[in-house]
């Protein structure tokens, strides 16, 4: 009567001493490497191989096995997918007599197995996230407390392997985030630090992107005492990606611009170096152009960018502009010819906007559109540009009904004062 309760604490020690071990480390290709050694040891055999499973591709493959490089195959196929499948242990007495055996792995690496026992690692939540399989039992044959012994060691297994898989994700989501604020507060200083401050024209600019980072921007640079250059611009897509575009096209502009004050020259050269570097499934919408206050003129490029609308004090019209040219990055020496020339008078307003305002959908599908737009602007059109960028959004937000930003915001509004 003495042996099992020998056995049993025998078995219970060992499960302590492995619990222990595994929560020692919190790496995950280390725990796997005590797991097989304790696989090993507990159970008394030569070698261990534990395979995780892959949900993307629904196979199982080894992270670590004594004595072999990776393995991977159908979760379907074997005496470890069915384990896996099954949810259960499967000892196999003679691994050659076995048809579910496969051989190919002793011939590879000159190994001879004689019996194996297989089990799932399972979580406590039931998810099947990979199975231990143990080879050669040093005495010969697998006994039935062995398999209990098993069972024991894969439940603990599942759990600190599912643990360590979790606190992985975290620590990977928690460098991404990092990552993405860093690029964010980056994106950040790109933007103007405040409004331009221009005699005779209230000018204001705004951004708010769908997510930490976005694939809008918009510039103001001062070209000399009465001279103002603009530019506002959309990337397909929003995140780091199209943040990184943006950030390029930026200073590919500001840079031509440097030695050229043509704005279809410069629209030429950005367009043909964004081609060269741009994916065929991305590009960029700009309008750029300058803003003479001694006249007030203005001029500018629309490289497939809108909305365009110029508010007429006079009449209480809103016009509404086409685009000069194809976006940037789609066709090498496509062409964006300046548009007809813009003369402000008292109390005209200049309005560049991100589609992302006009695609606002609420639920049923309905989008904020053009229309909405034109004629809040017609209504709050006395009001400073900043607080009439501010009221737009509010609007928008409104006509939302709580449904989610899907798209960047940008805004420039120019107004004669």
């Amino acid at each position: 009567m003495s042996a099992p309760n020998h056995d049993v604490t025998h078995d219970l020690e060992v499960l302590v001493e492995v619990a222990r071990r595994m929560g020692e480390t919190f790496e995950l290709d280390l725990l796997l490497q005590t797991i097989e050694q304790a696989g090993r040891s507990a159970l008394g055999c030569e070698r261990a191989t534990i395979f995780l499973y892959d949900h993307r591709t629904d196979e199982l493959y080894s992270k670590v096995a004594t004595g072999t490089g990776e393995i991977r195959f159908s979760a379907k196929l074997g005496i470890a997918g069915e384990a896996a499948t099954t949810r259960s242990v499967i000892v196999v007495p003679d691994a050659y007599a076995d048809p579910r055996f496969n051989p190919e792995i002793d011939k590879r690496t000159g190994y001879r197995t004689r019996n194996m026992l297989t089990l799932p690692l399972i979580t406590p939540d039931g998810e099947v996230i990979g199975v231990l399989q143990v080879l050669n039992k040093l005495d010969r044959a697998f006994l039935p407390r062995d398999e209990t012994l098993a069972g024991a060691l894969g439940s603990l297994t599942g759990i600190a392997v599912k643990r360590q898989m979790l606190l992985d994700e975290a620590a990977v989501k928690q460098r991404l985030e990092h990552d993405l604020n860093i690029a964010r507060d980056i994106q950040r200083q790109l933007l103007p630090k405040e409004n331009p401050k221009v005699k005779g024209f209230d000018i204001a600019g705004w951004n708010q992107p769908a997510d930490q980072t976005g694939g809008d921007c918009y510039d103001f640079r001062e070209v000399d005492d009465h001279r103002l250059a603009f530019m506002i611009a959309d990337a397909t897509g929003h995140g780091i990606g199209p943040a990184l575009i943006i950030a390029q096209c930026r200073a590919l502009i500001r840079a031509v611009n440097e030695a050229s004050d043509e704005l279809s020259v410069i629209a030429g050269k950005a367009n043909n170096l964004l081609c060269e570097d741009l994916p065929d499934d991305r590009f960029v919408t700009v309008c750029f152009g300058l803003l003479d206050a001694g006249t007030a003129r203005v001029d500018y490029v629309s490289a497939g960018h809108g909305p365009l609308l110029l508010f007429h004090a006079g009449t209480g019209e809103v016009e509404q502009f086409s685009a000069t040219g194809l976006p940037m990055g789609i066709m090498p020496d496509a062409t964006a010819d300046p548009a007809d020339p813009i003369h402000l008078e008292r109390g005209d307003i200049f309005v560049l906007l991100t589609d992302g305002f006009t695609e606002w959908a609420r639920p049923d599908g309905e989008l904020y559109g053009e229309k909405r737009l034109v004629e809040l602007i017609r209504k709050q059109r006395d009001r400073p540009c900043a607080d009439l960028i501010r009221t737009l959004y509010e609007d928008v937000l409104r006509f939302a009904e709580n449904s989610s930003q899907l798209d960047d915001l940008t805004a420039i509004l120019i107004k004669r004062t």
